[in-house]
């Protein structure tokens, strides 16, 4: 019997729902709406221990997830959970591997693979990241002359981002335009036709894009041949971060599972906050609607991370939404501090106020670390990081250069692409370009001369280009036939790649030895993974998120304050939380304005700024601060408005301070002072 000690009544309710018995195997659709801090991650772990505890077979069980160490803790947990029970029982246990689990694209493209000769695809194909496409875009928005229009085209990366918001959302592209890129509504024409030729440039290259894993999956769902067999293969499906699906994710599911029988969605509807990426609130919304009978929702209400006045401020906001289900959220810890709404001049003194707050709380116990500063925007703490480096405070703030951003890994990658996909142009075009006396003509000569030949590499030893360029491209040639047809073990491939391109990477960068060691890295990376294919898929799909540099003196004191987008912390927790400019234009956004389900996808982002906290929560309200525009121009700035969503109730939740507090010798001196002038009446004077 699972141990259930760890769970509350509302996580057992969900855990132990629709679990297989002896006489049946029947489990409705479920949503469980898990606020934040209520233990989902522990819920879901408990669930998946329970089916297989029950006699559920793992290679039947499907958990989609938004990220793939989310996917992989899950199942570890699961193991644990299950040992540790079998254990208490004296019986041996042998941890079992659940086969499908992953993000909504890795799955997808694992059963695209599976089924590509059924849907007119090659198994084969390569995957494009978001940089691989936004160049293939570039260069076709190039062959069409759109890159010499009289007036201004849209560039590479809003090209791309028009596209997403297409396929994403399935809707129309002049749609698109008038609500997302108004200034782009009068190119729909040219942009229709740079799309065609890019998706026919994506099949002749054989290659898939980000949107095409779901667009092509979600297609396949559509065939009933293919959706009973699939179907058949699960019987039990557990979808995390529901809010943040998207039209075709949804899609999918319902297309697969229609019946929602084995179905388990997870979610927090009052955390939607990825509407630019298209995730679709309605889903989780529509979600108990959507089948016959009603999906059953479950609840959970109890938070574990903060005390109970700073969810009765996050309670407070989202009860005044016009949507969602406004779960009440409860702590048993009563007692805490108010939020705090702090008044300020500028952000010259938001900077100065939080510094010192961050101080104090250090020397009374609370490490850098365990502090964050959260904001709407990336350039919100530019003044802040003046402060903190004037005051010599460590801090980290998420984001920066990705690891497969920089430029150094995306060579070696693009030699790898190419050898696996001979006809990837975008990947050709950059690994020939490296070449010494390569410019792009004649790398457009060379890509054309294997398109001839059929895309055999070793057809390039008799091309006809002269000097060190033709030595240099077919020793290339030759390691890209060996690794085509696999005759190097894939173990030593990267290895070889890394050699050849070893004395590039020493003429381009005076840093190359630095550089280098992120080569080694991902060399190192490539060995977590049994073949190229699954490499290149997996690591396109859910990358590493920094680049590597040389280790600069060690610190005594490894501590350091947290910077972050609130996008960016979504699903941390601190002990205390500083949140930038809470003013009208920032909270909500000023481009949301006018909008009424932007103005609520708002409203969930501060109530996620909210709930990161633990113990302290401060909100900072600057009269004026500067925005980046207009930060060279001297002294421009833009006065805060209050928020909107900073209502009478909401403010009943709140403590209101000014900074620099007024001390009461000030506040006694500002009563007493004495008019020794009537101003007013000379004003008046002058009319008579």
């Amino acid at each position: 019997m699972l141990d259930t000690v760890a769970l509350n009544k509302s996580q057992l309710e969900s855990v132990s729902f629709g679990a297989p018995t002896a006489n049946e195997k029947t489990h409705p659709p479920l949503l469980i709406i898990a606020g934040a801090g209520t233990g989902k991650t522990n819920t879901l772990a408990h669930k998946t221990a329970h089916l297989i505890m029950s006699g559920a077979s793992p290679e039947k069980i499907l958990l989609m997830t938004f990220a793939r160490r989310a996917s992989a803790e899950l199942a570890s947990r699961a193991n644990r959970i299950v040992e540790q029970t079998l254990r208490k029982e004296n019986k041996s246990y042998k941890p079992v591997k659940i086969e499908w689990m992953g993000t909504f694209h890795s799955i997808a493209a694992r059963l695209l693979r599976e089924y590509a000769g059924a849907i007119g695809l090659e198994s084969d194909f390569s995957v494009m990241d978001k940089s691989d496409s936004a160049d293939m875009m570039d260069v076709l928005r190039h062959e069409l002359g759109y890159s010499k229009t009289h007036r201004r085209f849209p560039k590479k990366k809003t090209c791309l981002d028009i596209y997403s918001r297409c396929v994403n959302g399935q809707s129309a592209l002049q749609d698109v335009l008038d609500k997302h890129f108004p200034y782009c509504s009068d190119w729909a024409d040219e942009l229709t036709a740079l799309f065609k030729r890019y998706t026919e440039e994506k099949l002749e290259q054989v290659c898939l894009d980000y949107d095409d894993l779901l667009l092509y999956c979600f297609h396949m769902s559509q065939v009933k041949e293919i959706a009973n067999e699939i179907r058949e293969r699960f019987d039990y499906i557990m979808v995390d971060e529901y809010q943040d699906t998207n039209v075709l994710q949804a899609g999918i599911l319902f297309g697969f599972f229609p019946d929602g029988q084995g179905l388990t969605v997870v979610g927090d509807d009052a955390q939607s906050i990825y509407g630019f990426r298209s995730a679709n609130v309605d889903n989780i919304l529509g979600f108990p609607d959507q089948f016959t009978p009603k999906a059953k929702v479950i609840s959970l209400e109890q938070n574990y991370r903060s005390h109970q006045k700073i969810l009765d401020l996050a309670n407070t906001l989202l009860s005044e939404s016009s949507e969602g289900y406004k779960v009440a959220l409860y702590s048993d810890k009563k007692s805490g501090p108010l939020p705090k709404l702090v008044n300020i001049e500028d952000d010259r003194k938001q900077a100065e106020y939080i510094v010192e707050s961050v101080l104090a709380s250090r020397e009374a116990g609370v490490d850098l670390k365990q502090q964050a500063v959260l904001f709407r925007s990336s350039y919100h703490s530019d003044r802040l990081e003046l402060e903190l480096t004037r005051r010599n405070i460590p801090y980290v703030k998420h984001g920066g250069l990705k690891f497969l951003e920089a430029a150094h890994v995306k060579d070696v990658l693009c030699m790898l692409r190419w050898a696996d996909n001979p006809k990837h142009k975008i990947s050709a075009y950059r690994v020939l370009k490296l070449l010494p006396g390569i410019g792009p003509k004649t790398a457009e000569k060379i890509f054309d001369y294997l398109t001839l030949h059929h895309f055999d590499f070793a057809a390039l030893d008799s091309v006809s280009i002269g000097g060190e360029a033709k030595a240099a491209v077919i020793s290339l040639a030759k390691l890209l036939h060996e690794i085509h047809h696999n005759r190097i073990d894939w173990n030593s491939q990267l290895t070889k790649l890394a050699e050849i391109y070893k004395p590039l990477l020493e003429e381009s960068y005076d840093d190359h030895f630095v550089r280098y060691g992120d080569i080694e890295q991902l060399t190192e990376i490539s060995q977590q993974y049994k073949s190229r294919e699954r490499f290149l898929t997996e690591l396109t799909l859910d990358p590493p998120q920094s680049s590597g540099d040389l280790a600069g003196s060690p610190h005594i004191d490894d501590d350091f304050l947290i910077l972050s987008t609130i996008h960016s912390a979504k699903g941390q927790e601190y002990k205390n939380v500083f949140l930038l400019n809470v003013a009208d234009g920032n909270f909500p956004n000023e481009y949301a304005c006018g909008d009424k389900r932007a103005i609520e996808e708002e409203r969930r982002l501060l109530n996620v700024a909210l709930t990161r906290a633990k113990n302290e929560l401060h909100l900072m309200q600057p009269l004026k601060y500067w925005v980046p525009e207009q930060q060279s121009w001297g002294d421009k700035h833009v006065y805060g408005g209050k928020s909107r969503f900073l209502t009478d109730q909401v403010m009943k939740c709140i403590e209101v301070i000014h900074y620099p507090r007024l001390t009461p010798n000030t506040e006694e001196s500002l009563r007493s002072t004495k008019a020794i002038a009537d101003i007013k009446k000379m004003v008046l004077g002058q009319w008579g």
